[in-house]
């Protein structure tokens, strides 16, 4: 399978929730999904206010459909500040691990990692994956256009329903939404691989703690 990097004059599917979602035809993704308690409420509810009240001063109406393409044509400047004072954080909180953490433990993270790499080479290209324990990174090429939430949502469901069983529980593991982000270029493609190498050590985590590949 081969795989392209993000073209601005392409034909790109955008959709939205707390969070844009872009795809485009047999792209690169950086995606992350995390655990329902993995960020406090008033902690995210904050960071939202934050991101919409900048949005704002940029002329730029979250409430709008095309809120995030707005985003993409601001200058590279207000690009990175929004990337470093949003993004960054974002991530930067699942580093905290907040909340019960239950993918600290090996035969938890292994229902991941067994998901993952179930159809690998087939649906999909895996590049890196983390599991790390109250969210999850992967790197991947999706072929096709539009397969990638689906791909998320399949992941999510097969292994909550697994991990729920395991604990004995019923109900919400992962958080609804997933973030994902099209890869723009082999820089970034080597980038967010990076990231993911180094998230473990990054979060302070001991041997075990996590599951990468």
């Amino acid at each position: 399978m081969e795989f392209r990097f993000f073209d601005p004059s392409a034909k790109t599917e955008i959709t939205h929730g707390d969070l844009p979602h872009w795809e485009q035809l047999n792209a690169y993704y950086f995606i992350t999904w995390r655990t329902a308690d993995s960020i406090p409420v008033g902690v995210l509810e904050r960071w939202q206010v934050e991101r919409e009240a900048w949005l704002w001063v940029r002329g730029i109406d979250f409430r709008l459909e095309d809120w995030s393409r707005k985003l993409e044509e601001l200058p590279d400047a207000a690009h990175r500040e929004f990337y470093q004072r949003f993004t960054a954080r974002w991530h930067g909180m699942l580093d905290e691990c907040h909340g019960e953490c239950v993918l600290r433990r090996p035969e938890l993270s292994e229902i991941v990692e067994t998901s993952l790499r179930h159809f690998d080479g087939d649906r999909y290209a895996l590049e890196a994956f983390v599991v790390m324990p109250n969210h999850v990174h992967v790197l991947a090429g999706v072929p096709g256009r539009g397969e990638m939430k689906m791909l998320c949502r399949n992941w999510k469901n097969f292994t909550s329903m697994r991990i729920n069983k395991a604990l004995g529980r019923k109900g919400q593991f992962w958080q609804w939404e997933s973030f994902d982000h099209l890869v723009r270029s082999p820089a970034s493609l080597k980038k967010f691989k990076a990231y993911i190498a180094e998230n473990p050590v990054k979060a302070r985590l001991r041997e075990g703690e996590c599951r990468s590949g």
